[in-house]
């Protein structure tokens, strides 16, 4: 088994902004009606995502640089590259999708890091996910079930440290070793009673770990 590991959400944790904000802002305007929708519970989040991804409709080129104009926290790469030094692997975990994920960890020449997330492409204009729902990490609600990823990679490493900032979050935060949460998720997690470690940032995060004795 080995030592630890690190595992990340994507949007709104190592980027500033989910994705899907930007494609309401530039996009898809009356999405806002869908947005109240979903975040009352009368449409699921894959849902949600499903149509605010299929009504961009611009060519790819367009779709990569509005991606890649997405501002990450600016600690994560050298973050990444101290986790991996010190024998640690990192993960991104993410309700949204693998397409945008990766043209960001492209852009910053982050390597050596594993996506889970909903397996995302370009067709026709707009991005599409395909969801398999026979797939072991499957979730009706989020497309993957973020709880079951940390599960399983538990069975690979001793500790397994996790970060995030919103709802679906809340969820792996009950299973990871140590959570460290940002934003809206230090609420939640209280309210659930689940432990963590209130920070704003990944230079929170790695000031921790480090006068843990985990980094150095």
């Amino acid at each position: 088994m080995k030592k630890w590991a690190f595992v990340s959400d994507f949007d709104g944790t190592i980027s500033k902004k989910d994705f899907y904000h930007l494609v309401l802002e530039k996009y898809f305007a009356e999405g806002h009606d869908l947005y109240k929708q979903w975040k009352s519970g009368e449409i699921k989040d894959i849902e949600f995502l499903r149509q605010v991804f299929t009504s961009i409709n611009q060519e790819e080129s367009q779709i990569i640089d509005d991606i890649h104009s997405l501002e990450i926290d600016g600690h994560v790469p050298s973050f990444i590259r101290k986790v991996q030094a010190q024998g640690g692997d990192f993960y991104i975990l993410s309700a949204g999708t693998d397409y945008y994920i990766h043209h960001v960890l492209q852009r910053h020449e982050i390597t050596d890091v594993k996506v889970y997330s909903n397996e995302g492409y370009y067709k026709e204009k707009n991005v599409h996910m395909n969801i398999d729902p026979e797939h072991p990490h499957h979730s009706e609600r989020y497309g993957i079930d973020k709880s079951k990823v940390i599960t399983d990679l538990k069975n690979e490493y001793e500790t397994i440290y996790f970060a995030g900032d919103s709802e679906p979050d809340s969820h792996p935060a009950k299973v990871a070793d140590v959570t460290f949460a940002m934003k809206a998720l230090q609420a939640i997690l209280k309210e659930h009673h689940t432990s963590f470690i209130e920070v704003n940032d990944f230079t929170d995060i790695d000031r921790y770990l480090t006068n843990s004795g985990v980094l150095c």
